[in-house]
């Protein structure tokens, strides 16, 4: 029964509407497959095994009945990463000083996913508060990537990547801020989606920073990612940055009528750096050749900002960071500290319970925000943002698509990075531009190293065309297998 689980999200969704097997069958299988899992993976904070036995006997109860108004995702598990709020779930974003908090509500994307009949079967591991590259910094201990236990997921959403990977669940909800859904996508060999900013719903997301996060998804495939993006995307006026743009067609199934021919790539030149993993540059120009020869255009680009994407994100985001955590003081959510006076409590709460990275990006955003600094650091960054964002739109002037490495390296060693915090950073150097520019993106694997473990590239695309993404990356996976391999865990 375990080998439900190695189903896709497509093919789940077949098999539940065909008989060939139930929905407590399937939640069943992949519980059982989270017990022998987990031990080394260390991928859900918190499972909520009982509720999902009990929806899936609902879903089946519902589809015996069906009228032909079957929702898209009736009786299949999903997970989601612990900084989104589901109603009677805990929430601690990673973090102490949010342990034991349970919130009233559940956030857009996931009650959106929810009606649409998904079963939310638990919570998964997440760098605390989104800050960080390998999950490293979970307060509840790191993630294992499943091609290889000794070393990470990727970042900040490395619990939801390594899930898909290790094929516990179909599909998953990430973060992405600075790149936390499509780098570790590229580290576990799975298909991970950024949305273009205010294209999906952040109410109900524990803020990181708020100009910057995403909400995105994980899956096997395109065609999975494109379903769960089609089924949480869309207005909502909980949120006040939710964009009032109508959704594009994520239909796939006429994708390949003309290939790719007439599709215009762009490659940066900014995306091939000394230093890089010379087996990532290599696969990544193979798929690009590949998806010449399937009929795209090719055309070099250049993205002449793009060596100012990293001193002006960790300018930006620590300082939205330290503005949005003031609120986590031990008064009104989770554990308080014990002292005598109330500034005592702030005081000794936050310095007792955040973790050393979200103390270190406070400090550098409290700093960059600060009277005389102002102008010198936040200021100037928000210009050189805009400079970034002017050289995508230049780009898109003369191309569809663009293609370049999700990450300069592999998944690298557990603990390669500690005491570090500069290299760790450096990870996400071929992501932070899109994320800073607003635009969405897709990585998906495009080969394997020498040791085995994935690389992943990625397409940009103008703001609002996901369905871009999608087509690109469907003709692609249907002409490659590589996003269909799976690790022996």
């Amino acid at each position: 029964m375990t080998k439900l689980t190695e189903l896709s999200l497509k093919e789940m969704q077949t098999g539940l509407r065909e008989g060939k097997f139930s929905s407590r069958e399937l939640v069943e299988a992949t519980l059982e497959r989270i017990e022998r899992s987990e031990p080394s993976l260390h991928a859900f904070l918190h499972l909520a095994s009982e509720s999902a036995l009990k929806q899936a006997d609902e879903a089946d109860k519902y589809r015996k009945m069906d009228d032909g108004r079957q929702t898209p995702l009736a009786g299949i598990p999903i997970a989601i990463k612990d900084v989104l709020t589901v109603q009677g779930m805990p929430a601690t974003a990673g973090s102490k000083i949010l342990d034991g908090f349970v919130p009233p509500y559940t956030a857009t994307a996931v009650k959106r996913l929810q009606e649409a009949g998904g079963i939310v079967i638990g919570k998964t591991n997440t760098d605390e508060y989104a800050m960080g590259s390998s999950t490293e910094n979970s307060a509840y201990g790191v993630t294992h990537n499943p091609w290889d236990l000794s070393r990470v997921p990727g970042g900040s959403s490395g619990g939801s990547a390594a899930v898909v990977a290790a094929r516990l669940v179909p599909a998953t909800l990430g973060t992405d801020t600075g790149g936390s859904v499509r780098q570790p996508a590229s580290f576990c060999g799975v298909t991970g989606l950024k949305p273009t900013y205010g294209r999906v719903s952040r109410y109900g997301l524990i803020a990181f920073g708020s100009s910057l996060d995403c909400v995105g998804a994980f899956g096997r495939s395109t065609e999975d990612v494109a379903m769960i993006f089609e089924i949480m995307a869309g207005h909502d006026s909980l949120d006040a940055t939710s964009a009032e743009v109508s959704l594009p067609s994520t239909a796939l199934h006429s994708a390949q009528e003309g290939g790719m021919r007439g599709l215009r790539i762009g490659v940066p030149q900014e995306y091939f750096i000394e230093g890089m993993q010379i087996e990532v540059q290599d696969k990544t120009r193979e798929a690009v050749a590949q998806l010449e020869s399937l009929g795209a255009e090719v055309h070099e680009i250049s993205l002449p900002h793009t060596e100012y994407a990293l001193p002006v994100y960790y300018i930006l985001a620590p300082a939205e960071a330290s503005a949005n955590l003031a609120r986590f003081d031990g008064v009104r959510y989770g554990p308080r500290a014990e002292a005598d006076t109330l500034w005592e409590v702030f005081f000794k709460t936050r310095g007792e319970k955040f973790g050393p990275e979200v103390t270190r990006r406070i400090m550098l955003g409290t700093y960059a925000l600060s009277a005389g600094y102002y102008d010198a650091y936040y200021g100037q960054a928000q210009k050189v943002r805009t400079l970034i964002k002017r050289d995508f739109e230049a780009a898109f002037e003369k191309v569809d698509l663009i293609a370049c490495p999700s990450t300069p390296t592999t998944a690298f060693k557990i603990g390669v990075h500690a005491g570090d915090p500069l290299s760790m950073y450096l990870e996400d150097i071929f992501t932070l531009p899109a994320s800073l520019a607003g635009v969405p993106g897709i990585s998906f694997p495009v080969g394997f190293d020498g040791q085995g473990l994935p690389i992943g590239m990625q397409f940009l695309a103008p703001h609002f065309r996901e369905d871009l993404l999608f087509k690109a990356t469907y003709i692609y996976q249907q002409a490659t297998d590589w996003h269909k391999r799976k690790p022996e865990i």
